[in-house]
């Protein structure tokens, strides 16, 4: 798929552990010819610790997570750098620190039910993250009304594509063509 250089510079593709992030968000990283950034790699080895012992973290553990996310955010935004960031950002007061009043992100979040995500937790390998972490990941979440919900039924090829139709739609919905 040819790149799509119009539309937002940063996507946050967002969800709970297993829900494709990842997957997804390196596939549409690819389709738009973007950067991509994974959340999970601006936790502290405490925090991959803490998660990998089955210790849920905490707002104190998360704050340095969602600094350096942002401080990356505000980098790509003021060179135009368009890029894909996968990352949990279950609550509100997350997602207010990672976009805030921020032009240019847009939020993808990524939903489905939870037998199929702990489905897909139990089948995933060399990760640090246990699906007995799934429970307080859901009950954390705070589903956004400001973004555009996903549901990971499909094939994660299909997936992207939606969003990319749904990006190309919020889009020309904004402009009018």
């Amino acid at each position: 798929m040819a790149a799509d250089r119009a539309g937002p510079t940063v996507i946050i593709v967002m969800g709970v552990a297993g829900s494709g992030k990842t997957t997804v968000g390196r596939l549409l990283a690819d389709a738009l010819d973007a950067a991509y950034a994974e959340g999970d790699d601006y936790h502290s080895a405490e925090n991959v610790a803490k998660m990998e012992n089955g210790t849920p973290l905490d707002d104190a553990d998360r704050a340095p997570w969602l600094a350096g996310m942002a401080a990356d955010i505000d980098r790509w935004l003021a060179t135009g750098q368009r890029t894909v960031l996968a990352c949990s950002a279950l609550k509100q007061r997350y997602r207010n620190v990672l976009i805030g009043d921020r032009r240019g992100v847009v939020l993808v979040h990524l939903t489905g039910p939870e037998s199929l995500i702990r489905e897909r937790l139990a089948a995933r390998k060399n990760h640090y993250m246990p699906a007995d972490l799934l429970a307080s990941q859901v009950a954390a979440l705070e589903a956004p009304d400001d973004a555009l919900t996903i549901d990971i039924g499909p094939a994660p090829c299909d997936i992207s594509t939606g969003i990319l139709d749904r990006l190309r739609q919020h889009r020309n919905a904004k402009t009018g063509l």
